[in-house]
């Protein structure tokens, strides 16, 4: 009979301690995995990280700045949309702040400009990532809360996003025609039917990017309803078996100061929210014409008030002094001959570009964009109502304004896509 033998002492004696030691490394690696989702690294302050004076900051709350670019090689580029994230990681509640591009901000070192005019001054003396701290910095300033983040991505990886997720489910509203053969690079065509449709990254782009009659205001209610078809994407269950090659798509290609883990935690927050009740608001306000050219302008006390309730900060009466002073300052910067009301000769152009399936003039509007480009984001934007101007606040021929420096001359969107 064949008996198996015993090991030695010394042998067992040594398993044990192999078993002990994957005990213990088992319980270490439990307890760092339990104090890894028991914290939140999106509420860490970075040491260098310094708040300036007068700056609102959330100690249970973490505010994040997104910032989509459109990027062109002999071009500074344009912040395209500017979004304010406010997380609130322990209680699983977030929102979401529009800024419109056309919102009239004081830009440290160049006065009273369009908000995406910080990129565009910012590029042309430091390159990209001096427009993006300039922007930054402007933001900052405009809201009086301080950015704990920042998240910037271009129309290439918006697109690369969109495809590693599968593409997205957007209901079109309505019919949706634009072109023009000046701009992206070799022309630009929007052409959507009204209904439920599966878009690529490539659509996406152009659905985001189409301006109508509303100009800015239409343009971030469609990212607003397009955000929101992303997070139902992004937390359904076929997402899963994506989710490799999404993180890494989204990690090459987005520009952040964020880690993998604060990403991980910043898309787990926004999941969450968005069982809770994802807010989207837009900065309040109202258009004004200012020598010609359409700016948003805010109502910033009304604002400054939200975002101090949002973040959960009851201001002291230092603060609201501040805040009713910068409100002065504000309404006092607004020319004596600013206007409710579109010029009457745009308006009149504009309204008839406007008819039929919303096709805008190619001949008219390419000729006002190679005339009139300027870095940043330049061009004249037409609609129904207004005649807008984007990035540095570029003006018709019968206008003069404050322009940032000039860059190399490129056809940018005239119609309703900027």
């Amino acid at each position: 009979m064949q008996t198996t033998p015993i090991p030695p002492r010394r042998s067992r004696r040594k398993h044990r301690k192999l078993l002990w030691v994957f005990l213990f490394l088992a319980f270490i690696a439990a307890a760092a995995a339990g104090a890894l989702f028991a914290s939140n690294s999106l509420l860490d302050k970075s040491a260098d990280d310094v708040v300036e004076d007068g700056l609102l900051t959330a100690k249970d709350k973490t505010t994040i700045m997104i910032m989509g670019v459109d990027e062109r090689d002999d071009d500074v580029g344009r912040s395209d949309t500017l979004m304010i994230a406010t997380l609130d990681p322990k209680k699983d509640q977030a929102a979401l702040m529009s800024i419109p591009r056309d919102t009239r901000v004081k830009i440290k070192g160049h006065g009273w400009d369009k908000i995406n005019a910080a990129y565009a001054y910012g590029s042309a003396k430091g390159g990209p990532e001096a427009g993006e701290k300039l922007t930054q910095r402007t933001v900052e300033d405009f809201l009086g809360v301080n950015m704990d983040h920042y998240v910037i991505i271009n129309i290439q990886a918006f697109q690369k996003i969109i495809d590693a997720i599968g593409g997205i489910d957007i209901d079109v509203e309505k019919r949706m025609y634009y072109e023009d053969p000046w701009d992206d690079d070799g022309g630009l065509l929007i052409d959507l039917q009204p209904g439920m449709q599966h878009m690529d990254g490539k659509t996406a782009v152009t659905y985001v990017r189409y301006r109508d009659e509303e100009g800015d205001i239409g343009r971030i209610k469609r990212q607003q309803k397009f955000m929101k078809a992303c997070m139902d994407k992004i937390t359904s269950p076929a997402i899963i078996p994506k989710l490799p090659g999404v993180i890494k798509e989204v990690m090459s290609s987005v520009k952040t100061d964020l880690s993998f883990r604060q990403m991980l935690e910043f898309a787990g927050t926004l999941k969450e929210a968005q069982k809770n009740g994802l807010k989207t608001e837009m900065v309040p306000g109202k258009p004004l014409y200012i020598d010609g050219v359409s700016y948003w302008i805010p109502d910033l006390q009304k604002l400054r008030t939200t975002l101090a309730d949002t973040l959960g900060i009851t201001l002291n009466a230092s603060e609201k002094a501040q805040l009713e002073k910068a409100q002065h300052e504000y309404e006092s910067s607004i020319p004596a001959n600013a206007t409710s009301k579109a010029p009457a000769a745009k308006a009149s152009s504009s309204s008839s570009s406007q008819k039929g399936t919303q096709r805008s003039s190619s001949s008219s509007s390419s000729s006002s964009t190679r005339s009139s480009h300027t870095s940043g984001s330049s061009s004249s934007e037409s609609h129904s109502t207004s005649s807008q101007t984007s990035g540095s606040s570029s003006k018709s021929s019968s206008a003069s304004s404050n322009t940032a420096p000039a860059a190399p001359t490129h056809s940018a969107n005239t119609g309703k896509t900027q």
